[in-house]
């Protein structure tokens, strides 16, 4: 125990006599823990968000679409060259898809700008255009004002219900439900604010979206545009039967063969988590690259540190094993010393 209580005092006492290179020895290896540290809190992170996000399907409730939901490298164009679903497409399962209890047809542009009498937004602002049945398949809630109604819909009429974030934008602390919003010209009354909802993936937040009846976003954007389907079950019972009727359904409507894959996409809350953990394990293996590359650096320091400090050091080691002190005890001092940095860089990492 003494032995160590000198080591640890002598090492100490190094320490204090070579502060500025003590210093950057540390930062190696302070830089290569909270490398670690950042890139495990990120991950996490990222994928607790997505767990909570993706449950905005709904319950028992699965997507319809053409594009697929993986990540990285994706042939976008060939998805591009499958057939539209359109909705007629959703008439059909409704009317010949017994386990299916609603389904909502859903189209989305990106990057419009919505403004008032006094304000705007920058043009990042989604436009969603769909149906009333998408409060149901959604799980979406309305906390001020409400949705619009089937007549809403039927006649395209110029209403709208916003995210919390463009409310704040458009309406600083007032109440928006009444006002008058002009989309590309052409007003809208807001009638519902939605209840804080956050991002899906990174992929921009859903609370700064503007949602307006299906016809009247087709008077903007084309009425025979591709929409994604949002299909809800009956029960939770009937959830894989539901998946089956419409997959079965939707390859006849296009004609498939049984040899033929499927033109369309069926997307379930597992299936995009699945995809996500895909995504997340190769980022998760390229953090693993940076953190043990930082920590190796910070290795190297403190090895470069340690070669430089026994070079400097050689008259003292030589008059210390001239006065009996044993080759262990030497080692032991500069294995301290070792130690003493990595912990503290290590601490100081953490923190």
């Amino acid at each position: 125990m003494r032995a160590f209580l000198d080591n640890l005092r002598l090492s100490v006492g190094t320490f204090l006599g070579n502060p500025l290179r003590s210093l950057l020895t540390l930062v190696g290896i302070v830089i290569g823990v909270a490398t670690v540290i950042t890139m495990m809190a990120l991950i996490e992170g990222l994928r607790e968000q997505v767990n909570k996000n993706l449950g905005s399907l709904g319950a028992h409730t699965f997507e319809v679409t053409k594009w697929p939901s993986g990540f990285g490298r994706i042939n976008w164009a060939k998805y591009a060259r499958r057939k539209d679903l359109l909705g007629d497409d959703v008439r059909a399962i409704l009317e010949s898809c017994p386990s299916v209890g609603a389904a909502t047809p859903m189209a989305e542009e990106w990057g419009k700008k919505l403004t008032t009498a006094f304000r705007e937004t920058p043009p990042s602002v989604s436009i969603l255009g769909t149906e009333p049945t998408y409060l149901v398949t959604s799980g979406v809630v309305v906390t001020n004002g409400r949705f619009f109604n089937e007549t809403e819909t039927l006649d395209g009429r110029p209403v709208m219900v916003i995210g919390v974030d463009l409310a704040d934008t458009l309406f600083p602390g007032m109440n928006p439900v009444g006002s008058e919003v002009r989309l590309q010209g052409r007003p809208f009354q807001v009638i519902g604010v939605l209840q804080k909802r956050g991002s899906v993936m990174g992929m921009g937040s859903q609370d700064n979206q503007a949602i307006v009846p299906m016809r009247a976003f087709q008077q903007f954007y084309g009425k025979n545009r591709s929409v994604e389907i949002d299909v809800q079950a009956r029960d939770g019972d009937s959830f894989q039967k539901a998946q089956d009727e419409v997959v079965n359904l939707m390859r006849r409507r296009r004609g498939l063969t049984p040899q033929e894959a499927n033109d369309f996409e069926v997307h379930t809350n597992e299936s995009m988590t699945a995809s996500f953990n895909e995504l997340s394990q190769v980022i998760a293996f390229a953090g693993v690259g940076v953190c043990l590359l930082s920590l190796v650096v910070g290795g190297i320091g403190i090895l470069n540190i340690m070669l430089m400090s026994v070079t400097e050091r050689t008259r003292e080691i030589g008059i210390r094993k001239a006065l009996g002190a044993r080759r262990r005890r030497i080692l032991g001092q500069f294995a301290t010393e070792a130690v003493m940095l990595s912990l503290v860089g290590g601490v100081l990492g953490l923190g």
